[in-house]
Order: structure tokens, then sequence, then C-alpha cells
């Protein structure tokens, strides 16, 4: 397996990744519209013999200080607990840090985003309309927020996911 930055010509692949990975079709518009609104920052996939299993986007929020969302993080369920949304994860926030970005926020499972340093405590208070226990911040540089409270955003193709 290979983690490689996304190009155009893996868009399709990655549409039929996250259709088959979610319920809907939400997170798979989402990341188109995010393409289209120029708001994907880092799109990583995972590719095993030239075939998409794994797909991690980090976008543009508007927030005090330069800051990134992670989502949607998606893994073909036959490469599931394998390491795959872990490996992609990682190596989006590595490239996060060295790009000069200073924070990431996530919306999930607290118990799995812990494991990369993602707490809720940073999160909580900062105004946010999904500001609750599963929304989690990660300092990318020295531990610490440039700035500890405010109001952020989500690029706005989140906000037509309904």
């Amino acid at each position: 397996m290979v983690i490689v930055p996304e190009t155009p010509n893996h868009r399709d692949r990655i549409r039929a990744l996250l259709l088959g990975a979610f319920p809907s079709a939400a997170e798979a518009d989402l990341v188109e519209r995010l393409h289209a609104d120029s708001d994907a920052v880092i799109s990583l996939i995972a590719l095993r013999d030239e075939q998409v299993i794994g797909q991690a986007m980090f976008s543009r929020m508007i927030a005090p200080f330069k800051a990134l969302a992670l989502a949607p993080v998606a893994v073909a369920l036959p490469w599931r607990r394998q390491r795959v949304a872990s490996r992609l994860i990682e190596n989006g926030l590595q490239r996060a840090r060295d790009s000069g970005w200073e924070g990431v926020f996530v919306l999930g499972d607290p118990a799995f985003y812990h494991c990369f340093g993602f707490r809720a405590g940073l999160a909580r208070p900062f105004s946010s309309p999904y500001a609750g226990p599963h929304l989690m911040a990660l300092a990318l540089k020295g531990g610490a927020l440039p700035i500890l409270s405010g109001q952020i955003r989500h690029a706005a193709a989140f906000s037509a996911m309904g």
C-alpha cells in the first residue's frame, strides 16, 4: 500500500470508494464540492495495486488561526482495521505541519481520534455549529493552539450536507 496525493485521475475511484463506505452520497458530494470551491487543501489516497482503498481530506476552515478540517476519512470494507485510515491521517497531519498549518478540527469518534492527539477540550472553547463532545482539535505547533477560543466555520460545502 502506498499513500499519495490524489490527482484528478483518481476522482471517479474516490467517489466510488465513498459511495461504498457511507450510507448515502453525502460524503462523495462533499468531496466534489470541496474541490469545486477550491477548499480542498490536502487530499490523500491509499493505493493497493492501483486500486483506491482509502481516502482522507483536509479542507480549509475559517478560524482565528490557520486551521483545517479533517473529513471525510474512508476505507474500503476489506481493508478496514489494517491501519489504512491511521496512515492516511498521520501522513496528512505531517503534510499540514510541513505546510505551516497551526491546527486541525475533526468531528468524529473520540476513541479513534484521541490516538492522533485530537482533544475535545481544545475544541470546546470554539463556537461552531458542530460544537459538542465529538468536535475535537489538534494543535500542530508546540502542543497549543495559537488562539484558544473564537468562532470556527467549516467550508461552505459542509453546510450543504444538511
